[in-house]
């Protein structure tokens, strides 16, 4: 039978108009009492649950409604959450004690308190291939490992730098970004050893980390405006698309190829990966200034990014160059975006 040309041209424009992203936007604000203090977020899908960051504790909401659910805490400067789901333990990274919280899932009780990390434990990830949880600890270096049923300290794995992100290719291989030496540390989850080094030139930094593994890519946003794909195999730098301005964040939505990067400047960057050498951006979504950290929820593809309101940035001054905006009180809130 012969090829309609115009049927595939509509064919083509569909498929362009729903990777395009046009409709990302801020769907819902879910207001969260209390100061404007936070670092990660966490999404438990199958729960249903967003986990967020709050200063002194967590607080818990319904991924769907922005209900509260319930609060674990307390805590001193709190950064990662992490879910493990076998023992349906939580754990809970509290950089101002170097301690991490283990709580228990159904309940939100504190469980055990875990001692014995480095300086700033930080980012947090649960690894379902050697179950295991592994901590970055973002000031002295060093990968803590924890059991994530008896909550024991099982290794430490020596690197250096200022340790951020983290990701898992499920074959063994642990990725962190260490963002002072701009570049991504590569470990063996099974010897726990340190294997490579691999540098993110041109991109500057490091600091949010997620992973294709279909593609082998991993997605680095940097400093200087870019987020370096790395190739996971090799750790060649394939692609610098063009990011927002000051990222901590990244998460990549596996059913749709799409990356996200959350921007101090109040925009979160979608990508889509044309190709695993190939990226084009879909839409900079205007959200709001301090938006920093990022949770994707895989099951329907929204993201979630927390912040709240800020006052004018103060006048520079030869002393201070980048004077900080101050945050207003009561202001805290998560935002939701969506299609």
């Amino acid at each position: 039978m012969p090829t309609n040309p115009g049927l595939s041209i509509l064919a083509s424009l569909f498929v362009a108009s729903a990777a395009s992203g046009a409709e990302f936007h801020v769907t819902h604000h879910f207001p969260i009492p209390g100061e404007v203090r936070f670092d990660y977020l966490r999404v438990d899908a199958d729960m249903r649950r967003l986990y967020v960051s709050h200063g002194t504790r967590v607080e818990v909401l319904d991924a769907d409604t922005g209900s509260l659910l319930g609060v674990v805490a307390p805590m001193k400067g709190v950064h990662g959450i992490a879910i493990a789901p076998g023992p349906k333990h939580g754990f809970i990274t509290s950089g101002g004690d170097r301690t991490v919280v283990m709580f228990d899932v159904a309940t939100l009780k504190v469980l055990k308190v875990i001692t014995g990390l480095g300086v700033k434990p930080d980012a947090i990830e649960y690894d379902p291939e050697t179950q295991k949880v592994f901590v970055a600890n973002g000031q002295s270096g060093g990968i803590t490992v924890i059991d994530p049923t008896t909550g024991e300290i099982t290794a430490t794995v020596p690197i250096e730098g200022k340790l951020e992100g983290l990701a898992f290719d499920g074959k063994g291989r642990l990725f962190v970004n260490t963002e002072d030496k701009s570049m991504i540390q590569v470990v063996d989850t099974h010897s726990l050893k340190p294997l490579a080094s691999w540098p993110l030139a041109p991109v500057e930094g490091g600091t949010g980390l997620a992973i294709d593994v279909a593609t082998h890519r991993l997605f680095s946003s940097g400093g200087n405006n870019r987020l370096a794909v790395v190739d996971s195999d090799t750790g060649a730098v394939v692609a610098t698309p063009e990011i927002g301005d000051d990222p901590d964040g990244d998460a990549f939505d596996a059913a749709n190829g799409l990356i996200f990067t959350s921007n101090m400047v109040g925009t979160l960057t979608v990508l889509h990966e044309d190709s695993p050498n190939s990226y084009s951006l879909v839409k900079t979504v205007p959200t709001a200034f301090g938006a920093r950290t990022i949770a994707l929820d895989p099951k329907t593809g929204r993201v979630f990014v927390a912040t709240g309101r800020f006052g004018p940035a103060p006048e520079a001054t030869a002393d201070n160059p980048r004077p900080r905006r101050q945050p207003i009180p009561g202001s805290f809130e998560v935002l939701v975006v969506g299609r």
